[in-house]
Order: C-alpha cells, then sequence, then structure tokens
C-alpha cells in the first residue's frame, strides 16, 4: 500500500475500533443487567458477575462489527470529503475504484475478526458461559444459600437459612416449594445438614414443620417431623451433565454434527440455519463496505449535500441485514431461504461494484430536490410577512 493507502487504511481501522468498543459496550451493559441476580440472589461476586457477562461479547461483536464497519467507513468518506481530499486524490488521478482498495483492505481484516469469532471465539463463550453457570448452579449448598438470604433456586423454589453452625450444620431453614401448579409446601425446620450419596443430593431437615395447601382444599395439611429429607439432586447435578445448545457449537461441530448428538436429531433444521449464518457472517463486511462506498465514495464538492448519500446508505444496509434475519429463520424449515441469502449478498456486493466501477453518483431525484426547494421558500416566506397592526 501507498502511503494515501495506508492512511486511509489506519483511519477506517481507528474509526472501526473506536465505534466497535462504543457500541459493544453500550449493547453489553444492557444485557449484563439482566444478569444481575448474580450478586444479589445467588451471592456471587462482581468478579464473577463480570466474568460471565464478560463471555457473551464476542457473540456481540459478531453481530455489531459489520455495523461499525459502516459507520467508520461512513466516517472516513465525509472526513475525506470536508477537507476536499477525495476531490484532489480524483483530480490526481485516483478512479473511485482505486480509492476503494484501503477500504477493502481494511475491510478484510474486520472479515477475518468475525469469520475467527464465529468459528471458535463466540461459541468458545457461550459454552463456558452454560459450563459456569452449571457449576454455580452445583455448587448451591454452598455458595448460593447465604445466612439472612432468600435464594431462589428455580422459578418457584425458595430456601433461606439464619446461620452457618460448625460442622456444616444449616440453622433455621426456610423452604418454599411451589413448583407443583396442584400444591403449595412450606417447610420450616430447625436445623439441616447436607447429604450428598450415589442417589443424588438431599438437604435433610430436622425438628420442623410442614404446611401442604392443595388447590381445592379449604385448610393446609400440617405435619410435624423430626427428620425430612429434601431433594435437591436436580441442583446438584447440573454441573455435571452440560447440554450444549446450538450456539455452543463451534464451526466445524456444526459442518458434520454426530447423529447420534440429542439436540441434532430433535431440531435439525436449527442447526442447518446456524451453520449458514456462521458462514455468511464475513460476507456481511463486503456487502456493507461496497454499498456505503457506493453511495459516499463518489468525488463532490463540499457544496453538494450528503445526507441523501447517507440515507441512502444507512437504508440498503439495514434493508440487506433485516432481510438476512428473515432468511435465516426461514431457512431453519425451508432449505432454499439460506440460497436467497447468499444470493442476496452477492448480489449486494455486486451492485455495490458496479456503481463504484461505473462512477454513480448517487443524487436525490431533481423533481423531489425542486419541491422541497419550493415548500422552504413558502416556509421563508411565511415567517417574513409583516405582522399586522
Amino acid at each position: 500500500m501507498g502511503s494515501i493507502d495506508k492512511y486511509i487504511f489506519k483511519t477506517t481501522l481507528a474509526s472501526f475500533a473506536l465505534v466497535l468498543v462504543s457500541l459493544t459496550g453500550v449493547i453489553w451493559i444492557t444485557q449484563a443487567l439482566r444478569g444481575i441476580d448474580l450478586m444479589t440472589s445467588q451471592g456471587q461476586t462482581i468478579l464473577t458477575f463480570l466474568g460471565i457477562t464478560g463471555l457473551v461479547i464476542p457473540a456481540l461483536v459478531l453481530i455489531i462489527a459489520p455495523i461499525a464497519l459502516m459507520i467508520a467507513i461512513s466516517h472516513t468518506l465525509n472526513k475525506l470529503a470536508t477537507d476536499s481530499e477525495i476531490i484532489v486524490m480524483n483530480a490526481a488521478g485516483f478512479s473511485p475504484f482505486r480509492l476503494f482498495y484501503p477500504f477493502f483492505y481494511a475491510t478484510c481484516v474486520v472479515a477475518a475478526l468475525v469469520a475467527f469469532i464465529g468459528a471458535y471465539l463466540a461459541p468458545d463463550g457461550m459454552r463456558r458461559i452454560k459450563q459456569w453457570d452449571a457449576e454455580i448452579t452445583a455448587d448451591v449448598l454452598t455458595n448460593i444459600l447465604q445466612p439472612g438470604r432468600f435464594a431462589q433456586l428455580d422459578q418457584n423454589l425458595t430456601i433461606r437459612i439464619r446461620e452457618r453452625l460448625p460442622g456444616g450444620v444449616l440453622g433455621g431453614i426456610f423452604v418454599d416449594d411451589r413448583r407443583d401448579p396442584q400444591e403449595r409446601v412450606t417447610i420450616i425446620a430447625d436445623h439441616g445438614t447436607v447429604l450428598k450419596n450415589e442417589n443424588g443430593s438431599y438437604l435433610v431437615l430436622e425438628d420442623g414443620n410442614l404446611e401442604r395447601f392443595e388447590v381445592g382444599k379449604r385448610d393446609p395439611a400440617l405435619v410435624a417431623f423430626q427428620r425430612y429429607a429434601f431433594d435437591m439432586s436436580k441442583f446438584s447435578n447440573q454441573g455435571r451433565d452440560v447440554t450444549l445448545g446450538i450456539r455452543e457449537r463451534y464451526l466445524w461441530e456444526l459442518i458434520s454434527p454426530s447423529e447420534d448428538d440429542p439436540v441434532y436429531k430433535q431440531i435439525p433444521g436449527q442447526f442447518r440455519a446456524e451453520l449458514h449464518d456462521r458462514f455468511m457472517a464475513p460476507i456481511y463486511p463486503f456487502a456493507f463496505a461496497a454499498l456505503t462506498f457506493a453511495f459516499l465514495g463518489a468525488p463532490r464538492t463540499t457544496r453538494q449535500s450528503r445526507n441523501f448519500s447517507i440515507g441512502g446508505s444507512v437504508f440498503a444496509v439495514f434493508g440487506l441485514r433485516m432481510i438476512g434475519f428473515a432468511c435465516s429463520v426461514l431457512t431453519v424449515k425451508t432449505p432454499w431461504a439460506a440460497l436467497v441469502q447468499y444470493l442476496m449478498l452477492f448480489a449486494g456486493i455486486g451492485v455495490g461494484i458496479w456503481m463504484i466501477v461505473g462512477g454513480i453518483v448517487v443524487e436525490p431525484p431533481a423533481a423531489l430536490m425542486e419541491a422541497i426547494n419550493r415548500n422552504n421558500e413558502r416556509i421563508a416566506r411565511f415567517f417574513r410577512r409583516p405582522v399586522t397592526a
């Protein structure tokens, strides 16, 4: 690359990095707030919270990177146009297609980054999240059950302990179990211990009362017990056997899934859709770059408005991405929808390259501009009217 190419290349990548970090940070914060219950209801540390929520960043970058590239190219072209550098380079013999070279090189870097994230980094982060979450749930009796706090272990299961006594004894145990829609069980015990054996894990409660409310009955059933075993196996065994979903699969696992995989047997269509999404992820940066440059890369004077071109590029990229999402959903049940998505992407790249090579300047229709100017003149005359006494 020459000095001009290096200048544009570095400017584009610097803008891309800034936009990517900014957008990813904002979206990550909104996603991280959903997991704040790790610290509140489940008693985890801030490091655990940041670690789990931070692992979702590669999956966010996978979607945000092409959009960040589009914004970076738009910013760079607008900067070059504002400083009249595009006009000067065009006068020096740089055709629009030649000017596209450094942007193409920057796009190759972004596409390589997206390909690596889609093939390995994003699914690796997602499976680490699932494993980490399973370990937290598996360690529920030692980490989540904190003295004096109500811990929601399941959607309708709440447990509270008053204190931890020497020898692993839990004092003052309260259990509210509403998982069965036909009944609600409330247990209060003086103390209890954790018992683990080959049959599972149990919270052995001693010296307490059990109150059962059954649907359709007016009065609850009260039982006083000296020893009662509450089954906790569901929560203690989750860390041993983690079932990986589609997003947790590496690219090569999607290409050749095992025929005995129960998830693949159940939802083969989603495997197909996810595989094509991974393949097309590195293509989107090229399509976005070509369309953005096609709308904004043509030489213009500083007197010519670029607003229409900016709006057109945003509309083209947004429409391309939305159609891609729609085709991805349809691919689950209709395999040919993936072909439509491929054709749409390559058509977008082809149209963009055609506009760049042809030096087509995207401007609003003359009739539209005349109508807008007439309307502006009417508004200006209205406000210039003298005020009558």
